[in-house]
């Protein structure tokens, strides 16, 4: 009589029962015992000896399953562990609480819910009454799935709880935003620790709600008389942080000086962070010189909260001495203070930091990578963007997003459109950002099909909702274009309020055209919205003023006046020799104005030799035309670009910012001065970089 297969007479005596036939055995049975005989671990484990018969009395008796499942779950493999509870012999003792324990414990780990209601279902059909301990371990791997109904229904059936069992559902439910219910079981708490006040005072900040957290850490401190540590106190000082209010936020640390914890890094990083988002910037950095153990995670707070502040000096600063400290920057340092390069486009820091990232390593995986795409492009500098983008193994939204924002911003729209389709190709799905970028691109380029094509492709194509931005961007496209009437019957049959971006942009169409009618209904819109915004005013008022509408002009200006709206001047700075160099429109405070006016006044009659001619009606005044002539020679961008010509050896690039738009009679002038001076020269004004070189700009003439 042949012996039967070793794979069969071991799944036999698991079954505990004759199989008359191999064929009756499930191909999944078979396919499990195979796999199981070939795993190394288990092999060392169970087949020491050369008997068949041993080695399936050693693979069949109870402790040698407890040792397989513990095996196997080491190894992560959750399926392959529970098919070995599913052949336990259910007619012998059940199974040890060990061996739930240990495959509910990788469940939890796995975030195995599925895994999890079976191992929870063969207790029930196993016969084994669970104790405390197993039953939380339930509870906890079914909140932790974010299965809180089959918690709550465990939880009611539990003959005894613990304060492990209330905390549990507490922390589910406040996790999951459900508060209420949380609030009502808490109430319902025979006893609370500190685990259940933090828990609910956290979970009340987590979702926005800082007066309740407040209240109930001032219960904590008068009903129960615990005391606190360092996560409920920082919970606290967190909804002081989001209320925001600088006044309970000191009586806190009061409270943290009086009870000891003033001397934990959680509790110090929680100070400086409330003080800092409560306007104390001052404090936070008291608090921050204090830390004893600052680790990367601080200096980095604390340098964001410099940006955050708006005080990137402090911040850039505060990045030095990290520097200098021996501690590694880690990927949102880098990132923080790349975006606030970005914001301020400082390139020339923005190098540096590249520098330091390229010395220690870093990871062109990590998003600090698309932080320097993103800073390299915002600072007009696409050719450098370009080369660490295509350094990136798989470039990430963000990155491409950069890449087409700023070829588009930078006159290069060809470009800008063409990195969009290669977006495409990659299988990166666009989103609402990417598509502001595209149409801006379209925009600056005068290509209305092809926006209004992008436009509707947002929707009918990629499936994503119109958003303001986008509707915006449409109608700066057509209001550029002329095509106004067409601009209003969109903002007509919107799904959405026009906003004051949409409003601007019609009204700025309008400047373009002399469209004074659509321009009186984009402005009213305008003034309702944001009264207090003197550009909507001046945009009116030079509209009636080059229709030679000069009442009405004088009108809006008395407006103006009346509601006490004040013209934001002009302003234009450019960095030379390592100092930011400011200039106002018609300003004589620089050391240098005497050069610099004299400068301009040559340099002005050689550009009316090349064939310049001052446009005087960007000098909306009613004053004669010799003093417009005057008034367009000191505007700000043009007295930087005066004082960089004079102050740099002859070749040198030059680069000024603005704060406004530039005018189109400095946008001429500038023109004729890169071919006179034969220099490139960058004007980054508040909606883009217009590169002059050789008597032409990069924007075409279209901006």
């Amino acid at each position: 009589m042949k012996t039967k297969p070793l794979h069969f007479r071991i799944l036999q005596k698991l079954l505990g029962k004759p199989i008359s036939s191999p064929f009756l055995i499930r191909t999944h049975h078979l396919k499990f015992i195979s796999s199981l005989a070939q795993t190394t671990q288990l092999k060392k484990s169970f087949f020491k000896s050369s008997s068949r018969d041993d080695l399936v009395d050693r693979l069949c008796g109870e402790k040698k399953f407890k040792e397989a499942i513990d095996i196997l779950c080491q190894q992560k493999r959750l399926k392959e562990a529970i098919q070995i509870l599913d052949l336990l012999d259910r007619s012998r003792t059940p199974p040890s609480p060990a061996i739930y324990s240990t495959l509910l414990q990788l469940c939890l780990q796995l975030r195995a819910l599925e895994e999890g209601k079976r191992v929870h279902a063969h207790t029930k059909i196993s016969g084994f009454k669970p104790g405390l301990f197993i039953s939380n371990r339930l509870l906890d791997m079914y909140s932790k799935c974010d299965s809180l109904i089959d918690a709550r229904k465990l939880f009611d059936e539990m003959t005894e709880r613990d304060l492990c069992s209330w905390n549990t559902m507490i922390s589910g439910y406040t996790k999951a935003g459900q508060l209420e219910e949380a609030s009502r079981m808490f109430k319902e708490m025979p006893r609370k620790d500190n685990f259940s006040w933090s828990t609910m005072i956290s979970g009340y900040v987590r979702h926005d709600r800082p007066k309740e957290a407040l209240e109930l850490y001032r219960r904590m401190q008068i009903d129960e008389r615990l005391k606190s540590n360092k996560f409920t106190v920082s919970s606290a000082l967190a909804a002081s942080a989001a209320f925001p209010s600088l006044r309970l936020g000191k009586e806190i640390h009061g409270h943290i000086m009086r009870s000891g914890l003033d001397s934990d890094t959680v509790v110090w990083s929680a100070l400086s962070d409330m003080y800092a988002k409560c306007g104390g910037l001052e404090e936070a950095r008291y608090i921050f010189d204090r830390m004893l153990d600052k680790d990367v995670v601080s200096w980095t707070t604390m340098i964001g909260r410099y940006f955050e502040g708006g005080r990137r000096e402090d911040g850039f600063e505060l990045f030095s001495d990290l520097l200098r400290s021996g501690i590694r920057p880690n990927e949102f340092t880098f990132a923080g203070v790349l975006n606030a390069c970005s914001a301020q486009a400082a390139e020339d820091i923005g190098k540096q930091v590249h520098g330091h990232m390229i010395r220690i390593g870093f990871d062109p995986f990590s998003f600090a990578a698309s932080a320097l795409v993103h800073m390299y492009s915002k600072c007009g500098n696409v050719d450098t963007a370009k080369r660490v983008f295509e350094g990136m193994p798989q470039p990430d939204l963000v990155s491409w997003t950069s890449m087409i924002a700023g070829y588009a911003q930078n006159g290069q729209p060809e470009e800008a459109l063409q990195y969009f389709e290669l977006l495409l190709k990659s299988g990166t799905k666009p989103d609402h950002i990417t598509f502001v970028g595209v149409l801006s691109a379209c925009t600056h380029a005068g290509l209305v099909d092809k926006g209004l094509e992008y436009f509707n492709s947002i929707s009918e194509k990629h499936g994503l909702s119109h958003t303001a931005d986008h509707y915006a961007c449409v109608i700066d496209l057509l209001g550029r274009s002329g095509r106004l009437e067409e601009a209003e019957e969109i903002i007509d049959s919107m799904p959405m309020k026009p906003d004051r971006f949409l409003w601007a942009s019609l009204l700025g169409g309008c400047r373009i055209h002399g469209n004074l009618r659509l321009a009186k209904r984009a402005a009213e819109a305008l003034f309702e919205i944001e009264p207090e915004n003197p550009a909507t005013y001046v945009t009116l008022a030079n509209i009636y003023a080059a229709a030679g509408m000069w009442d009405e002009e004088a009108m809006i200006r008395k407006t103006m006046d009346d509601r006490g709206v004040v013209k934001k001047p002009g302003l234009s700075w450019i960095k030379v020799n390592r100092k930011n160099h400011e200039f106002l429109v018609g300003d004589n405070s620089h050391p240098k104005t005497r050069e610099i006016h004299d400068f301009l006044g040559k340099l002005s009659i050689r550009m009316k030799e090349e064939g310049y001619a001052p446009k005087t009606n960007f000098v909306l005044h009613d004053v004669e035309e010799e003093q417009k002539e005057q008034n367009l020679t000191y505007h700000s961008e043009k007295l930087a670009i005066a004082f960089g010509i004079i102050s740099t050896p002859p070749g040198t690039p030059i680069k000024v910012f603005k704060n406004l738009r530039t005018c189109g009679d400095c946008h001429t002038a500038i023109k004729f001065i890169s071919k006179i001076v034969k220099r490139d020269i960058t004007v980054r004004d508040s909606n883009r970089f217009h590169r002059f070189k050789d008597g032409s700009c990069s924007c075409g003439d279209f901006w």
